[in-house]
């Protein structure tokens, strides 16, 4: 045997390992690949009243038959925002944002668990997910809103959920907070070892934007640790008009929860303010 072949063959010996450690990693990320993405609270840490909130109680039926649980949460009656959260704890923990909304801007709010989440049955999955953002937006139908008074919000996770719904369902405009372009592109960030092509679970917000027509604004954290900047700006990019774009100064991930930051409000009712259909005091402060 030639020395080259004996350093081949030792090289591959030595590489071999690895390569087996590396297999064993992709496949246990595979299988854990929706513990990766879905991150749901079943106890709930508050309750509507305790934030001076009027609601009542949500018990909706996705069209696979999954039970959905959340609140149908009171403003003026003017107009309906469905919520659509991000992939972590359950509609409880978004009450303290909720008041905010409310408050500013008199908005009723359909705020409902998906699958999985808070005690809404089910487990989570993309296409779940889709489902329960179409059970949400009937639920504001069937409370006598018209689409044009309708707003969907969609955050992080949300967003992609928001984006789906409105490409089938008419409404009046879509708010999308810290979006990522699709959990592929987002695991090329978190997960740089992984190839692309074995994330099954695809969210991908990138492909469809380009063809939502209706009014969007779309919110970015400054400094953002879990979606990088250059993905909503690069949906804002693919984004047809009407648009808007928004980032909120020295926020992460998960502090637009906690900003009142006078400019993020003034995006928002600058964009309720110019939906079509708009009564003179959308937008104002309801209380």
């Amino acid at each position: 045997m030639s020395t080259s072949h004996r350093l081949r063959d030792r090289l591959v010996l030595a590489l071999f390992p690895a390569l087996v450690a590396y297999v064993i990693v992709l496949v246990g990320l595979m299988w854990m690949e929706s513990r990766l993405i879905y991150f749901p609270a079943a106890h709930h840490v508050a309750l509507p009243e305790h934030y001076g909130l009027k609601a009542e109680e949500l018990w909706l039926r996705a069209d696979d038959g999954v039970r959905l649980h959340g609140w149908y949460i009171r403003g003026i009656g003017e107009r309906a925002l469905v919520w659509f959260h991000g992939n972590a704890g359950n509609v409880s923990h978004r009450l303290e944002n909720a008041k905010r909304l409310v408050d500013w801007f008199g908005l009723d709010i359909v705020l409902v668990d998906y699958r999985g989440y808070g005690r809404s049955e089910g487990v989570p999955s993309e296409a779940g997910l889709y489902a329960d953002g179409r059970a949400m937006y009937q639920a504001a139908r069937d409370r006598g809103f018209a689409p044009e008074r309708i707003v969907l919000l969609g955050r992080s996770l949300g967003a992609a959920v928001a984006l789906e719904v409105a490409l089938d369902h008419a409404c009046a405009g879509v708010v999308l907070e810290t979006p990522f372009l699709s959990v592929p592109a987002l695991a090329r960030v978190h997960y740089p070892i992984v190839p692309t092509f074995l994330v099954r679970t695809q969210f991908d917000s990138g492909r469809k934007i380009a063809r939502l027509r209706v009014p969007k604004l779309i919110v970015q954290a400054e400094r953002d640790e879990i979606v990088p900047i250059a993905h909503s700006e690069r949906l804002f990019d693919l984004a047809p008009e009407p648009k808007r774009f928004y980032v909120l100064p020295g926020a992460t991930h998960n502090a637009i929860y906690d900003m009142s930051d006078p400019g993020y409000v003034a995006a928002w009712r600058s964009f309720l303010a110019s939906l079509p259909g708009a009564a003179p005091h959308d937008g104002l402060v309801a209380r």
